[in-house]
Protein backbone atom coordinates (compact mmCIF):
# COMPACT_ATOMS: atom_id res chain seq x y z
CA UNK A 1 0.00 0.00 0.00
CA UNK A 2 1.59 3.21 -1.20
CA UNK A 3 1.75 6.01 1.11
CA UNK A 4 -1.43 7.85 -0.15
CA UNK A 5 -3.40 5.02 0.72
CA UNK A 6 -2.31 4.54 4.24
CA UNK A 7 -3.22 8.61 4.83
CA UNK A 8 -6.78 8.35 3.04
CA UNK A 9 -7.92 4.98 4.89
CA UNK A 10 -6.67 6.09 8.55
CA UNK A 11 -6.26 8.93 11.02
CA UNK A 12 -6.74 10.90 11.81
CA UNK A 13 -3.04 12.17 11.62
CA UNK A 14 -0.42 14.17 13.85
CA UNK A 15 2.91 15.29 13.36
CA UNK A 16 5.13 14.09 16.38
CA UNK A 17 8.73 15.21 17.49
CA UNK A 18 11.06 12.40 18.47
CA UNK A 19 13.62 11.98 20.66
CA UNK A 20 16.46 12.23 18.69
CA UNK A 21 14.20 15.54 16.98
CA UNK A 22 13.15 14.29 13.91
CA UNK A 23 9.50 14.86 13.16
CA UNK A 24 7.56 11.92 11.78
CA UNK A 25 3.24 11.69 10.72
CA UNK A 26 1.41 9.32 12.94
CA UNK A 27 -1.78 8.40 13.05
CA UNK A 28 -3.68 9.14 16.12
CA UNK A 29 -5.68 6.50 17.94
CA UNK A 30 -6.15 7.66 21.70
CA UNK A 31 -4.67 9.72 24.57
CA UNK A 32 -4.15 8.36 28.01
CA UNK A 33 -3.71 10.07 31.06
CA UNK A 34 -0.82 9.26 33.46
CA UNK A 35 -1.02 8.61 37.18
CA UNK A 36 0.76 12.03 37.65
CA UNK A 37 -1.33 13.65 35.20
CA UNK A 38 0.39 13.84 32.13
CA UNK A 39 -0.76 13.51 28.37
CA UNK A 40 0.60 10.36 26.24
CA UNK A 41 -0.79 10.37 22.41
CA UNK A 42 -1.01 6.30 21.48
CA UNK A 43 -0.24 6.21 17.94
CA UNK A 44 0.92 3.88 15.35
CA UNK A 45 3.82 4.95 13.08
CA UNK A 46 3.89 3.69 9.53
CA UNK A 47 7.43 2.38 9.59
CA UNK A 48 9.75 0.22 6.96
CA UNK A 49 9.32 -3.69 7.01
CA UNK A 50 9.95 -7.13 4.51
CA UNK A 51 6.62 -8.46 3.23
CA UNK A 52 7.13 -11.80 1.12
CA UNK A 53 4.61 -13.46 -0.94
CA UNK A 54 3.73 -17.04 -1.28
CA UNK A 55 6.61 -17.99 -4.04
CA UNK A 56 9.02 -16.42 -1.72
CA UNK A 57 9.57 -12.83 -3.42
CA UNK A 58 10.30 -10.37 -0.77
CA UNK A 59 10.19 -6.54 -0.88
CA UNK A 60 9.78 -3.49 1.32
CA UNK A 61 6.64 -1.90 2.59
CA UNK A 62 5.11 0.13 5.30
CA UNK A 63 3.17 -1.62 8.44
CA UNK A 64 1.54 0.32 11.57
CA UNK A 65 3.70 -0.09 14.81
CA UNK A 66 2.08 0.77 17.74
CA UNK A 67 3.97 3.79 19.96
CA UNK A 68 3.48 6.17 22.49
CA UNK A 69 4.23 9.90 22.86
CA UNK A 70 4.34 12.96 25.08
CA UNK A 71 1.44 15.04 24.19
CA UNK A 72 3.92 18.00 24.60
CA UNK A 73 6.00 16.31 21.37
CA UNK A 74 2.48 16.06 18.85
CA UNK A 75 0.95 19.08 17.42
CA UNK A 76 -2.00 18.43 14.95
CA UNK A 77 -1.56 18.46 11.25
CA UNK A 78 -4.07 21.22 9.23
CA UNK A 79 -6.97 19.69 8.36
CA UNK A 80 -7.04 16.52 10.02
CA UNK A 81 -9.98 16.37 12.75
CA UNK A 82 -8.06 15.57 15.63
CA UNK A 83 -11.17 15.75 18.01
CA UNK A 84 -12.33 11.85 17.28
CA UNK A 85 -9.37 10.33 19.04
CA UNK A 86 -10.68 8.55 22.42
CA UNK A 87 -9.57 10.49 25.58
CA UNK A 88 -9.33 7.76 28.75
CA UNK A 89 -11.33 4.94 26.59
CA UNK A 90 -13.57 7.13 24.77
CA UNK A 91 -14.77 6.02 21.43
CA UNK A 92 -13.21 6.82 18.39
CA UNK A 93 -10.51 5.90 15.98
CA UNK A 94 -10.04 2.24 15.04
CA UNK A 95 -11.04 0.03 18.27
CA UNK A 96 -13.38 -2.12 16.68
CA UNK A 97 -12.70 -5.43 14.90
CA UNK A 98 -14.34 -7.32 12.10
CA UNK A 99 -13.26 -10.78 12.47
CA UNK A 100 -14.37 -13.25 9.31
CA UNK A 101 -16.30 -16.70 10.03
CA UNK A 102 -16.50 -19.76 8.44
CA UNK A 103 -20.08 -20.27 7.74
CA UNK A 104 -21.49 -23.82 8.51
CA UNK A 105 -24.70 -23.00 6.41
CA UNK A 106 -26.19 -20.04 4.37
CA UNK A 107 -27.85 -18.17 6.63
CA UNK A 108 -24.76 -18.34 9.23
CA UNK A 109 -23.08 -14.78 9.66
CA UNK A 110 -20.11 -14.21 7.76
CA UNK A 111 -18.23 -11.71 10.03
CA UNK A 112 -18.28 -10.61 13.64
CA UNK A 113 -17.53 -7.61 15.39
CA UNK A 114 -15.44 -6.81 18.39
CA UNK A 115 -13.84 -3.83 20.05
CA UNK A 116 -10.15 -4.27 19.49
CA UNK A 117 -8.72 -5.82 22.68
CA UNK A 118 -11.21 -8.66 22.84
CA UNK A 119 -9.20 -12.00 22.84
CA UNK A 120 -12.38 -14.08 21.24
CA UNK A 121 -11.42 -11.84 17.57
CA UNK A 122 -9.21 -15.06 17.00
CA UNK A 123 -9.74 -15.46 13.44
CA UNK A 124 -8.51 -13.55 9.95
CA UNK A 125 -9.84 -9.91 11.08
CA UNK A 126 -9.33 -6.14 10.36
CA UNK A 127 -9.51 -3.25 11.77
CA UNK A 128 -12.69 -0.81 11.31
CA UNK A 129 -13.70 2.49 12.28
CA UNK A 130 -16.20 3.48 14.79
CA UNK A 131 -18.49 5.16 11.56
CA UNK A 132 -17.67 2.32 10.02
CA UNK A 133 -18.73 -0.44 12.97
CA UNK A 134 -21.87 2.11 13.88
CA UNK A 135 -22.61 1.25 9.91
CA UNK A 136 -21.98 -2.66 10.39
CA UNK A 137 -23.99 -2.91 13.17
CA UNK A 138 -27.13 -2.45 10.94
CA UNK A 139 -26.05 -5.21 8.46
CA UNK A 140 -28.17 -8.34 8.22
CA UNK A 141 -25.87 -10.94 8.51
CA UNK A 142 -23.57 -9.35 11.56
CA UNK A 143 -22.80 -11.51 14.44
CA UNK A 144 -21.87 -8.95 17.69
CA UNK A 145 -19.08 -10.19 20.03
CA UNK A 146 -21.36 -11.82 23.20
CA UNK A 147 -17.92 -11.29 25.47
CA UNK A 148 -17.02 -7.77 24.56
CA UNK A 149 -20.16 -6.33 23.18
CA UNK A 150 -19.15 -3.55 20.96
CA UNK A 151 -23.11 -2.86 20.10
CA UNK A 152 -23.63 -1.04 24.08
CA UNK A 153 -20.50 0.93 23.54
CA UNK A 154 -21.52 1.88 20.03
CA UNK A 155 -25.15 2.50 20.59
CA UNK A 156 -24.87 5.16 23.00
Amino acid sequence: MNAEEWRSKAGPWARAVLPDGQELDVIATGWTRSTDGQWWLEAEAILPTRFEDTEGRSRPTGAPTAITLAADQVTPIPGEDCGTVPRDGAIAGRQWVLEKLHQYADDDPARRLHRCDCWQAKRAHARVTTEDAIGLLAQQGMDICDICRPDRALRR
